[in-house]
């Protein structure tokens, strides 16, 4: 979220205080992030001590929370555990929102900094660590599970019509209609992808793992003293590995690696594995589809958002140009066995 949520300093410095024992002398508003349902800040105590504050609007999965705790604790270094209240609840209410405060980290995501060699090896070991932690049944049995749900492909369908019935008197959504339309072919051929290769998912036996499922540069976080961490776990999934994996080489991170050194590099600290290409296509495919369906709900539907909206305008259009996901996409289909391939 680029802007401020209608809520005040005060009462969040509040929760934190009766919530946390927290006593709080600043508190600070970080435009970062894309997700409209959530706000961060940084807040000051008295003493000195510096905290991520994280408010969680619309739906809220506890096991978001509960899960990088239980991982913390199985000493997966790459993940920052949230701070229990006084309660020793794993996050606070707030109006509308979910609170979960986290210790404060100096550092730099993925689209401001480039990873380093020694980042990508410790993204593998981090995987490695995630697609491997043992979790009780009575966890895993609450995280969402992969269905192949075509809920996203159906929602550009729709999207495709509803442009072509016009017109948008705002600005933003009207610049993305035109260009939908514009590529309306293409997008139809990339959600008809996705639809082929998620009947294929469906009918191998994949074992599923625990699962970011949203590991893009953002959401990469690297500290000021070179420390790897993952971040956002609102997307946590049980899902094929390739859940994951489909991120490396699939042009999510700003940098000059090719696809193929990003691997190279990955894999060092990831180890030898059977990656299923039919896996890793279908998901890049589905996040390229997600992401437009997502997009034109936040633009299309509404006016309100602010300097969120071309911002995501901006995102959305880039994943067309030459080196963007889109073209990375069309990559996975030569490590396809040919009976899997699109037909020209």
């Amino acid at each position: 979220m680029l802007e401020k949520p209608n809520i005040q300093n005060s009462e969040i410095i509040a929760c934190l205080r009766d919530e946390y024992g927290l006593n709080i002398s600043e508190i600070s508003f970080l435009p970062i992030g894309a997700d409209m349902n959530t706000a961060v800040f940084r807040a000051d105590t008295d003493d000195g001590a510096a905290y991520f504050v994280k408010l969680r609007g619309g739906l809220f999965d506890e096991m978001t929370i509960i899960v990088p705790k239980l991982l913390h604790e199985q000493r997966i270094t790459s993940i920052i555990a949230p701070l229990s209240t006084r309660t020793q609840q794993l996050w606070a209410d707030l109006d509308k929102y979910k609170v979960a405060v986290f210790p404060f980290i100096e550092g730099r995501d993925g689209y401001e900094t480039d990873l380093l060699d020694r980042h990508w090896v410790e993204l593998g070991l981090a995987f490695k660590a995630l697609h491997t932690a043992q979790l009780p049944t009575t966890i895993t049995n609450r995280i969402q599970q992969e269905q192949y749900s075509d809920k996203w492909r159906q929602l550009v369908r729709q999207f495709l019509v509803r442009v072509e019935e016009g017109p948008f008197v705002d600005g933003v959504a009207a610049e993305l209609a035109a260009f939908l339309k514009s590529r309306n072919q293409e997008i139809r051929a990339l959600v008809q992808r996705a639809e082929d290769l998620a009947g294929v998912m469906q009918t191998q036996a994949t074992p599923l793992v625990l699962c970011h499922a949203d590991i893009h540069a953002g959401n990469v976080f690297i500290a000021n003293d070179q420390h790897l961490y993952l971040v956002d776990w609102d997307t946590l999934t049980m899902a094929p590995k390739e859940r994951d994996l489909m991120y490396v080489g699939g042009g999510q991170f700003v940098n000059a690696r090719s696809a193929e050194e990003e691997e190279r590099l990955f894999y060092q600290g990831y180890g030898q594995t059977e990656a299923n290409p039919v896996g890793l296509a279908y998901y890049r495919y589905e996040r390229i589809v997600q992401d437009i369906a997502a997009y034109c709900e936040q633009l299309l539907l509404s006016d309100e958002g602010g300097e969120d909206r071309p911002n995501s305008l901006r995102q959305l259009t880039g994943q067309f140009g030459p080196n963007g996901v889109i073209a990375l996409a069309y990559r996975s289909e030569q490590f396809l066995p040919e009976r899997y391939r699109a037909k020209s």
